[in-house]
């Protein structure tokens, strides 16, 4: 096995990506870790409260959060009219409490009466991603998750996985803001194969193409520029 460091020579300039190597790279990435099947949730507010439990934590922890925050206050409003301290304690399992719990009335507020995403689903998918992103604190990603695993809609969301393994592989530029990682992810990946995308690039990240990358191990090398412009002389290393 061997693992390499991230010296390289100087790039090539990025050009976007022909739909022929998109679709190679999904197929590669099929033949490694299958083809995941969406089952939307129908629940765009728990899929967003628990999003934004998620950020700079694992998934272990902010479900032990989300799970808390429920079963102590069942319904949204009861989120919403509580006292800060309470849902600051509900979640805090999942870190951060004192800066989520206020945001998370704050958004519950900005929803009305009766807290309501389930327009989201039929409304144009411009419309509803704006909205989303008018939140508090909710940026593009949140809004993707909302989206994508809500109601199985084509928005594609961008975590620090999928930031990392996009630019090794071209998708868009290295060092792409996340909002340009957005942006080129939804103009490259067909609307059919968003979700797919979304969570085979993730275990790739977190299997292969690691912050320090096992490189020996990874069947897309030979279709990834970043791997192509490695020095090996200098940084393949035995393992």
């Amino acid at each position: 096995m061997t693992t390499t460091s991230p010296k390289q020579r100087e790039s090539k300039p990025w050009r976007r990506p022909t739909a022929r190597r998109v679709r190679a790279i999904r197929e590669r990435l099929r033949e490694m870790y299958g083809v995941p099947v969406n089952r939307p949730n129908r629940r765009p507010i728990d899929e967003l409260v628990l999003t934004i439990l998620s950020q700079h934590t694992n998934d272990r922890n902010s479900g032990r959060a989300f799970a808390a925050l429920k079963e102590r206050f069942p319904e949204w409003d009861e989120v919403r009219d509580a006292p800060v301290a309470e849902v600051e304690d509900a979640i805090r399992p999942g870190g951060l409490a004192q800066q989520r719990a206020p945001r998370i009335q704050t958004i519950l507020r900005e929803l009305g009466e009766e807290p309501n995403l389930d327009w989201t689903e039929t409304a144009p998918l411009e419309e509803s991603r704006a909205y989303l992103l008018s939140l508090p604190g909710v940026g593009r990603k949140t809004a993707a998750c909302v989206l994508l695993f809500s109601w199985g809609l084509p928005d594609i969301p961008v975590d620090v996985h999928i930031h990392r393994v996009g630019g090794r592989l071209g998708l868009f530029p290295e060092k792409a803001s996340l909002e340009r990682a957005h942006d080129e992810m939804l103009a490259l990946v067909p609307s059919a194969d968003v979700y797919e995308f979304h969570l085979n690039l993730i275990q790739h990240g977190r299997t292969i193409c690691r912050p320090k990358p096992r490189c020996g191990e990874c069947e897309l090398r030979r279709m990834c520029p970043w791997y192509r412009d490695l020095d090996h002389r200098e940084s393949v290393v035995p393992d």
